[in-house]
Order: C-alpha cells, then sequence, then structure tokens
C-alpha cells in the first residue's frame, strides 16, 4: 500500500513486522541452526541447498547475533532471545580470539579457527553485535568484551598522525595479520581494492561505535567512565572523518578506496570502475544522521546535517538502478529518514523522499523476497529473474540488511 494513503502508518508497520516474523527470521531459526557443531550453519546456496561443511564468517555470526538480539529487543520475543543466547555463546566461544585480541575472520564448520587474521570490517560488526545483545540482556559480560574490541581497534588498527605518516591525520586500517603486524593484502573480498583505509570498514565502525556509545551512555560504572570518554571522542573522530575526507563535495558521494595518506584511489574490475556506490550512500546518510542523533550535539548536528542530506540526493539517481537485495532495504530506511528530517523544512524533497521510500519498498515486496522457502534473494537479474547463482544465507548474506529494515520501520513508525 503507498505510503502516502496509510493511516497514521500501522500498515507499513505491521507489514514489516509480518514480513520479519513470517519470512526473514524462521529462515534463519529453523534451516541455520547448526545442531551438530553448535551456532549457526555457514550457508545456504541460491537454489536452497545447505552446506553443512561451510566455514563460517565472522560477520555472517556477529549479523546473526545482532538480528536476533534486535528483534527480541524490539518485539518482546522469547524465541528470539535463545537464539540471541545461542548466536552469542558460540561468537563468544569460537570466533574471540583470547590469545592476541579481536575477533577470527573465519572458522571451520566445526568451530576451529580457519583465517585468522584481524579485519577491522569484521571487530566492527562483533561490537556491533555485542552491543546490540547488551541492550536486550544488559549482560555485563558481553559489554565487557565488546570494550576490549574497542580498545583492540584502538591499540593496533586506529593510526593518528605522527612522523611515519605526516599527512595521514587518522583512520582504521582495513587489515592486519593474526598478532596485528601489517598485512600485504588487505581486501574485504576480491571485489575490493587493497587500500589502507576505505569507506565501507570506516561506515561500520561508525555504526559499531555508535551502539557501544549508546548502551553505555547512561553507565555508571566508575570503571568505565575512562572508556566512554575514548569512545565519544573517537565517535566523534569518525564522523570528521566522513564529513571531511569520505564525503566527495564536489558529487556528493563517498568515495570508497583511500592510501594510507588519505588519497583517493582509482576503483578496478571488481567495482567496475565505478567510483562510488548509491547503495552506502544512502545507509551512510542514515547512519550518519543517527550517529550524530545519539551524541547528542546539536552544534555538530547542525554542520553536519547537510552532508546526510547532500548523500541521500546524490544517491537517488542510482540507488533504484542497483539489482542487489541490500540496497533496496538502506533505500527505504535511508529515504524514510529523510522524509522524516525534511517535512518540516524541505517539504517538496520530503515528498521525494517518501515516494523513493515507496518505490524501493514495492519492489522488494515484488522481486526480492522468496516466498515459498523464506529469506530474499540475492539479487533481481536483468532478465527479471532471481539470482540463484549467489547465496540465499552465506559468508556475504546475512539476516542484517533486511531483519534492520524491518526493525527500524517498526521503531520509527
Amino acid at each position: 500500500m503507498p505510503f502516502s494513503k496509510m493511516s497514521k502508518y500501522e500498515n507499513l508497520r505491521a507489514e514489516s513486522q509480518s514480513l520479519l516474523e513470517s519470512n526473514i527470521l524462521p529462515f534463519w531459526a529453523t534451516r541455520m541452526v547448526d545442531t551438530e557443531h553448535g551456532g549457526f550453519y555457514g550457508r545456504i546456496d541460491g537454489h536452497d541447498i545447505l552446506h553443512p561443511e561451510a566455514e563460517k564468517g565472522a560477520v555472517l555470526n556477529a549479523r546473526i547475533l545482532w538480528a536476533f538480539s534486535a528483534a527480541s529487543r524490539v518485539l518482546h520475543s522469547t524465541p528470539y532471545r535463545l537464539l540471541a543466547y545461542r548466536a552469542y555463546d558460540y561468537f563468544m566461544h569460537h570466533f574471540i580470539d583470547r590469545e592476541s585480541g579481536g575477533v577470527y575472520w573465519s572458522i571451520h564448520a566445526d568451530g576451529t579457527p580457519l583465517d585468522t587474521r584481524k579485519q577491522t570490517f569484521a571487530i566492527a560488526y562483533a561490537i556491533y553485535g555485542l552491543t546490540e545483545y547488551v541492550r536486550l540482556t544488559n549482560n555485563q559480560e558481553a559489554l565487557n568484551a565488546a570494550i576490549r574490541l574497542f580498545n583492540d581497534l584502538e591499540a593496533h588498527a586506529y593510526k593518528f598522525e605522527n612522523e611515519k605518516m605526516s599527512k595521514c591525520k587518522n583512520g582504521y586500517l582495513e587489515a592486519l595479520t593474526r598478532d596485528w603486524q601489517p598485512i600485504s593484502d588487505m581486501r574485504l573480498s576480491e571485489q575490493d581494492e587493497n587500500a589502507a583505509f576505505t569507506m565501507n570498514t570506516h561506515l561500520h565502525v561508525l555504526e559499531a561505535y555508535t551502539n557501544l556509545y549508546r548502551v553505555l551512555a547512561d553507565v555508571q560504572r566508575d570503571d568505565l567512565q575512562r572508556s566512554k570518554e575514548r569512545i565519544t571522542k573517537q565517535l566523534r573522530t569518525l564522523i570528521d572523518i566522513f564529513a571531511n575526507r569520505i564525503f566527495d563535495p564536489a558529487t556528493c558521494h563517498l568515495m570508497l578506496f583511500f592510501d594510507e595518506n588519505w588519497s583517493s584511489l582509482p576503483c578496478g574490475e571488481g567495482q567496475g570502475g565505478v567510483s562510488f556506490s548509491p547503495g552506502h550512500d544512502i545507509e551512510a546518510a542514515w547512519l550518519l544522521h543517527e550517529a550524530l542523533e545519539v551524541l547528542g550535539d546539536p552544534i555538530l548536528l547542525q554542520e553536519t546535517l547537510p552532508v546526510c542530506q547532500q548523500l541521500a540526493q546524490a544517491a537517488e539517481d542510482g540507488i533504484l538502478n542497483e539489482s542487489q537485495w541490500w540496497c533496496y532495504a538502506e533505500a527505504v530506511v535511508g529515504y524514510i529518514d529523510q522524509w522524516k528530517l525534511n517535512q518540516k523544512d524541505l517539504p517538496v524533497e520530503a515528498a521525494i523522499n517518501l515516494e523513493m521510500a515507496e518505490v524501493a519498498w514495492d519492489y522488494i515486496q515484488s522481486h526480492l523476497i522468496d516466498r515459498e522457502h523464506g529469506e530474499w534473494y540475492w539479487a533481481i537479474l536483468p532478465d527479471g529473474t532471481p539470482d540463484t547463482s549467489n547465496d540465499k544465507a552465506g559468508f556475504w548474506k546475512c539476516p542484517y540488511h533486511n531483519s534492520r529494515m524491518c526493525i527500524e520501520l517498526i521503531e520509527r513508525l
């Protein structure tokens, strides 16, 4: 149903909750639970075939932890809470590197370490998942683990201006070895450039630190005061990095890859030679806005909010030409966020925001949802058929973008 015809948005909110509870989460709760080795399986392919021997990725498992924690918190669901605990317990016992700190990039199906490099992206998602579990349970062990991972990133991955890097003010290195030494290949995936700094990793460090700041904001423990101060400082630093280094004022897009001096790098074949990503532009628009709101500094909000608005506007030309599921989920959240933001002072832009959200929502409903087997397809091919060559669940296909879209709509509307 078009948003403009909804009475107080009840229909959209109800449809979002129904989609979450009848399509997305049941898939993960019934088909991905690993009854042999614990935790969750690593892969179901695009033909809905389970691969129980598949490796298990840190990002996948941290996102599962986040999804069930958030769903249980918002919907007050005991079954989701139990699945959140399952994800939390497995992650703590198998992905946390208790010897060197950080988290393993991947483990074997039986839970033993496989790829032990320290990818900042994965550690950020571990913080994100753990802090969402804290929001659900107030579990102090989870909070302490998230703070330790924050300290690991700050001690090893965060680089600031010094004699060796005189032109680099600050940033989070993409990857390091297990014992936090330089690594030759820092790429997140084969599609990425081998860059010291990337937009994508900084975006999800921002997301993780926002949630960590949120759970610490009201904590009165004396031993956490220093951590709260450091997290506040680094959240401000990340906002500054986005506004003044990653955001390109000439195009109003986010640049993707950088060297250690924050010089933008060209994009190769993996990115199709395209130097920006509309999906990340609209995702960053609302995540940056969220960070500003959670931080609660009215001056910084006023200074940085135009960047959020310009990113959303720049994404309008390309976001609905994307094919992958996650872009449409982020478009719905991002443009609902912009619609609510712009209603008072920019009614014309707000109307465009609403239309963009509606078109993305309709595309999801019409094309991306697998109503027979559950979950969403990876993408829709140019001929209009679902992409079954990519996973239904796997290393990069997780209950994150789509479940988060539903949860954001439930909370916002």
